[in-house]
């Protein structure tokens, strides 16, 4: 039976002056900091709200990292602590050791906390614990600089976390005295007003990743391509499941040269998806050229591209240094993959991930993409599955990645040979069939992670996700 340690006496000073809370909030300005954080901690786990708001006013270091210390926010706590603050900021003159110039509310795993709680030795002083921290997450603020308050955000169907329509609704009353920088902004929205609004609260430039879902693409380029614009320090851009609701040409390309003027300004741009991309069909080469710097992850999946799409993705620098590709279910069925396979041969120096699922590529291109494929001499992962592939073809795709020695998760359709008339896997076909294949394979390289015929699969539910060396249901 494990002995619970003893409490030290830095925790039964705190527990004692919380005792008299009166007496707590009197001894703050003079309260040793080797008891500061301890007491308020104790102070925050038992809802001691006054106590709370006077020891924020006397918070002696650059950091407050709250969100690393609550899983979930309580509104009452917030409170007390936002009103702390507001009755400082309206201060002409700050208390001597005041030193707060982030308050960080983001859900991170930071060692702050666990350092001054005395679970972990002491390594270093608390003001270059909070200054390391106020030194990555934003610049360093002067005396009469905002304050920031530091947020990841996700927006979903009102009605809305009350902590976070609080926030909204506190720093937009403080607005020149509080600036709230929001690094991950997520929108599940259908209606764009409550978006928008969130926007005009939130200082642009601090927003980092952006991914906006379930909006029709006019209104969303219409609306919100003015915000975007200033989202010059964007490096992760996706739009996922955004509908096209327009049949007017005029109005696409309105709206296409609206977001072209967005993408001129991303100068750090370095993943975009894009879900849903039928919108974008024929107006391709207009974004990419707009792009500034080269990405490192392009997602364009669900939907369809036109051959002179396919044409611009390796002509502009942008694209040439693909570390992950990625056109799920894009629809590139009887059209010429050469543009692809020279993309291939471009990015082959950098390219890690590339994913052609469900991409209805049939037998008689895959000649097309082999030679660039060949020569992706960093590619770890390589998914090909829902294509149309015969058992020749799927020989000559293994033979052709067979010198990818960092190779380590591929996926395969079944041969077309093996399927039925609903398009599923004969078993009895497909074994021997697959037996075949990994023999082919083996005779040129190992295989690490492999998986050929339908996933997940019927007969154990593997997919490529589980740790498994083989696809061996057969």
């Amino acid at each position: 039976m494990s002995i619970q340690a003893p409490p030290r006496l830095l925790e039964l000073a705190g527990q004692s002056l919380l005792r008299d809370q009166a007496l707590a909030i009197s001894a703050m300005e003079e309260l040793p900091r080797e008891l500061y954080l301890p007491l308020f901690m104790e102070a925050f786990s038992r809802r001691h709200f006054q106590t709370l708001t006077v020891m924020v006013q006397a918070w002696p270091f650059t950091c407050l990292p709250l969100g690393s210390l609550m899983k979930t926010l309580h509104l009452e706590t917030l409170k007390a602590l936002l009103e702390g603050l507001h009755m400082l900021l309206t201060q002409k003159v700050h208390p001597r050791r005041w030193k707060l110039q982030v308050l960080d509310l983001r859900d991170v795993d930071e060692n702050f906390w666990a350092i001054w709680s005395g679970s972990r030795a002491l390594s270093c002083s608390p003001e270059a614990v909070s200054k390391r921290q106020t030194a990555e997450d934003c610049p360093r603020a002067g005396e009469h600089q905002p304050l920031k308050v530091l947020i990841d955000i996700c927006l979903k169907e009102i009605p809305q976390d009350e902590c976070l329509r609080y926030l909204f609704w506190w720093v937009y009353q403080r607005r020149g005295l509080v600036h709230l920088c929001c690094g991950s902004l997520v929108s599940y929205l259908t209606l764009i007003t409550y978006l928008r609004k969130s926007l005009k609260i939130i200082h642009l430039n601090s927003i980092q990743e952006l991914e906006i879902c379930n909006m029709s693409w006019p209104h969303l380029i219409r609306k919100l391509h003015c915000y975007l614009k200033e989202m010059k320090n964007l490096r992760k851009l996706v739009f996922s499941r955004c509908h096209r609701y327009t049949s007017d040409n005029d109005l696409e390309e309105c709206l296409v040269a609206k977001i072209s003027s967005v993408f001129l300004r991303l100068e750090h741009l370095q993943l975009l998806k894009i879900n849903m991309i039928t919108f974008f069909s024929g107006y391709l080469e207009q974004l990419i050229r707009c792009l500034q710097m080269p990405l490192e992850n392009l997602e364009l999946t669900c939907g369809y591209l036109l051959e002179e799409d396919l044409k611009c993705l390796y002509q502009y620098p942008s694209l040439g240094y693909l570390k992950h590709l990625n056109l799920s279910f894009v629809l590139l069925f009887c059209i010429s993959l050469e543009p692809l396979g020279a993309l291939l041969e471009k990015v082959a120096a950098t390219l890690e991930t590339l994913i052609l699922k469900g991409c209805q590529i049939h037998y008689s291109q895959l000649s097309a993409i082999l030679p660039g494929l060949s020569c992706c001499s960093q590619l770890t992962t390589f998914y090909f599955g829902r294509n149309c592939m015969s058992m020749d073809a799927l020989k000559d795709l293994l033979r052709h990645i067979s010198g990818l020695s960092k190779l380590s998760l591929e996926m395969h359709p079944a041969p077309e040979e093996s399927l039925n008339s609903l398009v599923g896997v004969d078993w009895e076909i497909f074994t021997p069939l697959w037996a075949e294949l990994m023999c082919t394979l083996r005779e040129v390289r190992q295989p690490k992670r492999i998986f050929i015929g339908p996933t997940p699969c019927p007969s154990c539910g593997s997919s490529p996700s589980d740790e498994l060396e083989l696809h061996l249901c057969c």
